[in-house]
């Protein structure tokens, strides 16, 4: 069997609202770049692969957290950053949409806790205290690739 392949650039509006501008494949899944807005106006922006958002991409959702950083099979998954509606930032990694492994938590305030919230997560849960300043250079340069290739599609 062949790998899928982009083959055109359309738009498309489903039955519940939502729509999506980008590219498709030859077996009409979602597939390359492109947006998509949902009904309650949840936005992605980025890379598809048969129809889950995959690869570099930003979500934003309407409560105004975002999510800038790495897809794979429709989660956030590799490294990212990610903002909750009330200004706290988790730069790291994330694993089947969780937070899992190493990252640093920054608060409103731009403290990190006490302890200092900055080591490794067990699906969204801070269990170990561990510097990791690459990891989170690592989530920063994918939260800009994945800006930059927003600001393309």
């Amino acid at each position: 069997m062949q790998p899928a392949r982009v083959t055109k650039f359309g738009a498309y509006v489903y039955e519940d609202g939502s729509k999506y501008i980008g590219d498709w494949n030859d077996r009409g899944r979602k597939h390359g770049l492109g947006h998509v807005q949902l009904k309650d106006n949840t936005r992605y922006e980025g890379g598809f692969s048969n129809g889950l958002c995959s690869g570099l991409g930003v979500l934003q959702y309407p409560d105004g957290a975002r999510y800038e950083g790495e897809f794979m099979e429709g989660w956030f998954h590799g490294h990212g950053m990610f903002w909750r509606a009330d200004g706290m930032k988790y730069e790291g990694q994330f694993r089947g949409g969780r937070i899992w492994g190493l990252g640093l938590v920054t608060f409103k305030d731009g403290s990190h806790g006490l302890p200092r919230h900055e080591g490794f997560f067990k699906d969204c849960k801070f269990v170990q205290k561990k510097k990791c300043p690459g990891v989170v250079t690592d989530a920063q340069r994918a939260a800009l690739m994945a800006r930059i290739q927003t600001e393309q599609t």
